[in-house]
């Protein structure tokens, strides 16, 4: 009875305790949509996440002032190039990247702003423990609100502000730990011989979706 009751105050200690900011899985893999306060954006993304080798690839498919459009990158940072990849046709294009690799993670100055429940706490597996954290942009262009699960640190939604777009929304869903095919983070084989593009614009990952606005 007495080792039960220890272990009863341990675990109700570890739950009261304040989250920490915390880093999300190294390999992930899953679905994101992406929206602007300005409406004329809206895209919907399967995404491929390495933070081991720095690599991320973005498959979108998505509407810009009530146009369609599909958009396929692979981003490798450290190699500072950026592959936009057209497989229907097998046609590449070799752009700069210059921007310094991003993991997903809660940065230390972050602020926690609060832990809540999305779904409902009344019964077992009707709802999902998250914490909200927000600060400045690294650039200090605006605010940020990032929102992970308590257990694994799983992103859910990052929300931030920007002067020039108003709030940015991406909701992410469907993650899964690990990556189901590693050979989408290297560039298809009718890639290897294409030319970096040294009068293109540097790329980032924010103008994944922003530079169509």
């Amino acid at each position: 009875m007495m080792l039960f009751v220890v272990l009863t105050c341990l675990l109700a200690g570890c739950l009261a305790q304040e989250p920490h900011p915390c880093s999300s899985p190294a390999l992930l893999s899953g679905g994101l949509s992406v929206s602007t306060q300005n409406e004329k954006l809206w895209t919907y993304a399967r995404f491929l996440y390495d933070a081991l080798g720095q690599r991320v690839r973005v498959m979108e498919l998505g509407s810009y002032e009530n146009k369609s459009f599909t958009y396929d990158a692979l981003l490798l940072y450290r190699e500072s190039t950026m592959y936009e990849i057209n497989e229907h046709d097998r046609t590449c294009k070799k752009k700069p990247l210059k921007t310094d690799f991003h993991p997903m993670a809660i940065p230390k100055e972050a602020s926690l702003a609060g832990q809540y429940v999305l779904g409902s706490s009344s019964e077992p597996g009707e709802g999902l423990l998250v914490n909200a954290w927000t600060g400045d942009l690294p650039d200090k262009t605006g605010k940020f609100i990032l929102t992970v699960t308590e257990f694994g640190c799983v992103p859910v939604s990052t929300v931030y502000h920007t002067s020039q777009y108003g709030w940015v929304l991406t909701t992410f869903f469907n993650n899964v730990h690990g990556i189901p095919d590693p050979d989408r983070l290297n560039p298809p084989d009718f890639c290897l011989g294409e030319e970096m593009r040294a009068d293109e614009e540097q790329t980032d990952f924010l103008s994944l979706f922003l530079n169509k606005l």
